[in-house]
């Protein structure tokens, strides 16, 4: 071996010379490591030959460390430590109890539907970091298909999105509200509108809706926040459709259902999935919400 060449050695031959120290007898200690005596033995002299060190001497019919190999054992301890450690965490890595899950969300999904399931998937994996993202569901897929989330829940696109899988969680009712005052009436005397932005799948589907009522959306003011549209319909600003989900039902401007929205999971087709990323997806299928009744 050159000088500055490192001795080829296995974690296996540094596991059996801490087991010999640990244990009252060869036998006991080649048990504690799952081999034979035999292979234990063999074991140790083929990490004496790699080292050039003779780490076991003779006294009488036992053989015992000699004095100079303790440096030798100090590191096999540090190494055996260190490789359990990194054994457990990998253990936990594959059963999904280690590492970050990076997850996207509507408001509707974090807030509404879903905050006991995220509540009780955190509980149950508590050295795993959860990072939740809320936003709209447009830059969540987007997020999503460029690899900065690894999963997301939002309102299904209006046309495929592809790089994604889509799977449907829930089916949510959209109701028109009134300013204060107003009567609902005839669809043909509602409006002007404040809706969600142009552009956001959740304002293609009211927009359709409201269309096949005859309806024209004239805009006054729009916004991604839910509460922030039904405030502006309580100043007198407009009028507006919101997710059942989101809005105060015992609200009495309140009116007709114009619509639904489906709510999917998303995730990268064709992509592995962590194991902790494959929990949470099963959690979301399997522990769906059954969609909020209308009043």
């Amino acid at each position: 071996m050159g000088q500055g060449a490192l001795p080829d050695l296995s974690i296996r031959q540094l596991e059996y010379l801490v087991a010999i120290t640990e244990s009252p007898t060869w036998a006991v200690a080649a048990d504690s490591v799952g081999v034979s005596p035999s292979a234990l033995s063999q074991g140790l002299a083929e990490l004496e030959r790699r080292l050039g060190l003779t780490l076991f001497e003779r006294q009488g019919r036992r053989r015992v460390l000699r004095p100079e190999a303790a440096v030798v054992l100090a590191h096999a301890r540090q190494v055996v430590s260190l490789t359990s450690d990194l054994t457990r965490w990998a253990n936990r890595v594959r059963e999904g109890y280690e590492g970050a899950v990076r997850v996207g969300m509507i408001d509707a999904a974090a807030v509404v539907h879903f905050p006991e399931l995220l509540r009780d998937f955190r509980a149950r994996r508590a050295d795993l970091e959860l990072r939740l993202s809320v936003g709209p569901s447009g830059a969540l897929f987007a997020d999503l298909v460029a690899g900065r989330l690894d999963l997301a829940v939002g309102v299904d696109p209006p046309e495929p999105l592809p790089g994604l899988d889509l799977e449907p969680l829930l089916v949510e009712d959209l109701v028109v509200f009134a300013p204060p005052g107003l009567e609902i009436g005839d669809p043909s005397g509602w409006g002007p509108w404040v809706l969600f932005p142009e552009g956001s799948h959740t304002r293609l589907t009211i927009e359709a809706g409201l269309t096949a009522l005859g309806v024209t959306v004239e805009l006054t003011a729009e916004s991604h926040q839910p509460e922030v549209l039904q405030a502006m319909v309580e100043l007198g600003l407009g009028w507006t459709v919101l997710p059942v989900s989101q809005t105060r039902t015992e609200d009495p401007g309140a009116g007709p259902v114009i619509g639904h929205r489906q709510l999917v999971v998303a995730v990268r087709s064709g992509s592995p999935l962590a194991p902790a990323v494959e929990a949470l997806l099963a959690d979301l299928v399997e522990g769906r919400p059954e969609p909020p009744s209308q009043y």
